[in-house]
């Protein structure tokens, strides 16, 4: 049962999503912008920043202030592909160094309509290769959610098929899976934030007229082959929730390990919400990280 905390978050977001998602994308970008801006007051002066120019984007290290980093994160952040900035990207990833003890490369990749795919793809991988210089795979990790998470799942794919090193672990956060929106019966409609009109308007500004079932974009359809360990976290009232099912499925068919949380009565990305499920959901992922050593 959902936490009396998340129960008032719930319904404050039942007030508020709907006006939100009757904005126009440049203001749908300003109120995601401003999370962003939120969340870096939040996580000021707990980890040191800097930035990295990677040509078509850019991006950002967040170190702890103590301890060395062994090991390293690439952080993809949400925002269905039209949305979320640098400053955006930083506010979680630097929770996740903090909580992991780790490096994490915050990457601000190209957003669509104006770069469609496989712009946040190309970004994506520039800053894994980026990651290879300071890290050995086998100590790196991909983490993203929403958009990023499935970006993540694209991005191993394409490491694989191009016959380059496979990080060690791939964590995802309601990951979006399937740009086709293909019908599920499972799909359910209470989700708070997202709905299939909304999903429908921001796959097709990323995919500018590409196929939806490439699985470069909507990996559900991908081979899982060779690829990483990986945590799905998903909240039980989401209207993706299917794409994570799916993706795991995907793992446990080709023999990947696989971990995968579902939390009962909880929205999109909740874990990145200030509410007691989003602290058993980060010490999860957390754990996951650090092979259950911190």
């Amino acid at each position: 049962m959902p936490s009396v905390i998340s129960t008032l978050m719930k319904a404050q977001i039942a007030l508020l999503n709907p006006l939100i998602n009757t904005l126009d994308l440049e203001t749908q970008r300003r109120v995601q912008d401003g999370l962003g801006a939120l969340g870096a007051r939040v996580r000021a002066g707990q980890t040191v920043s800097c930035l990295e120019d990677l040509g078509t984007c850019q991006a950002a290290w967040a170190f702890p202030l103590q301890g060395t980093v062994h090991k390293a994160i690439l952080y993809l952040h949400g925002g269905g592909y039209t949305a979320g900035t640098l400053e955006y990207a930083q506010a979680f990833g630097s929770m996740l160094a903090l909580e992991a003890g780790q490096a994490a490369l915050c990457l601000g990749y190209r957003l669509a309509p104006e770069n469609p795919f496989p712009a946040a793809l190309e970004d994506a991988l520039k800053a894994y290769q980026l990651l290879l210089t300071r890290f050995r795979a086998e100590d790196t990790a991909l983490v993203g959610e929403s958009a990023g998470g499935g970006l993540c799942f694209a991005l191993a794919m394409q490491l694989r098929d191009l016959g380059l090193p496979m990080p060690g672990k791939l964590a995802a956060i309601s990951p979006w899976g399937d740009l086709s929106l293909a019908p599920d019966e499972d799909k359910n409609e209470r989700d708070l934030v997202l709905d299939r009109r909304g999903l429908k308007r921001l796959a097709d500004m990323y995919l500018g007229g590409h196929p939806a079932r490439d699985p470069y974009v909507s990996p559900v359809y991908g081979d899982f082959t060779g690829l990483p360990e990986s945590l799905l976290i998903a909240g039980g009232d989401e209207i993706i929730l299917p794409d994570t099912r799916r993706l795991a499925r995907g793992l446990q068919d080709a023999g990947i390990p696989c971990h995968m949380h579902i939390e009962e009565g909880m929205w999109h990305v909740y874990p990145l919400y200030p509410v007691p499920e989003a602290r058993e959901a980060q010490r999860m992922l957390r754990d996951f990280l650090n092979g259950g050593e911190r």
